[in-house]
């Protein structure tokens, strides 16, 4: 579990093909501090097992399902990722409940960039948007931001100066794929709504 608050942003220093998968090797100075083997991390919002440390580097195993259905497929060497270390008992909790488990990946439909501020609107699947309310919590790439705007299949965050600096989403540009997960709480919700028109 975590909480869509980046630590920091790692780097891709390798990847190597390992049958259906990859080996991914990240620079992460930040996250890699105190981490052990078999902890797990958000890694733009995906949540992947740690296999090895070397210093600052860290290397996990991505396979095909997580490559095909999140952006980690689309990484190269020297790509930025965003980095978040899971949640620990009693840790405050500033953004809302991520699961590092993406529901599909969205593309950067529309950007407005005011000074050093920005709009930024995402297209996703119709059946993603039912699970959204303005005002309401979303993980892009492993980031809580709130909903501003939520459309028939697109929705929009505005977003700060430090995020924009922080994350990966200073870089993103109209047509990249970005990682989304809805809120833990509104999935439940619409389960237990379809329970109901079930019965």
């Amino acid at each position: 579990m975590f909480t869509g608050l980046v630590e920091s942003m790692g780097q891709v220093t390798q990847l190597i093909p390992e049958g259906p998968g990859v080996r991914l090797t990240l620079k992460c100075p930040i996250v890699s501090d105190g981490v052990a083997m078999g902890a797990s991390i958000s890694i733009n919002g995906c949540c992947l097992t740690v296999i090895a440390i070397d210093g600052e580097e860290l290397s996990f195993e991505a396979g095909e399902e997580t490559l095909s259905k999140t952006n980690l497929g689309k990484l190269k060497q020297g790509s930025l990722v965003n980095l978040e270390r899971s949640l620990q008992v009693g840790d405050r909790l500033g953004g809302h409940f991520v699961s590092g488990h993406v529901d599909a990946v969205g593309t950067v439909d529309q950007r407005i960039d005011d000074e050093e501020w920005s709009t930024i609107f995402f297209k996703v699947p119709r059946r993603l948007t039912k699970q959204m309310a303005s005002k309401g919590s979303v993980a892009v790439d492993g980031i809580s931001l709130t909903l501003v705007d939520v459309e028939a299949e697109r929705f929009s965050v505005a977003l700060i100066p430090h995020t924009l600096d922080v994350t990966t989403l200073g870089q993103r540009k109209v047509g990249d794929q970005v990682n989304i997960e809805t809120d833990l709480l509104a999935k439940y919700v619409e389960k237990q709504l379809q329970g109901e028109s079930d019965s």
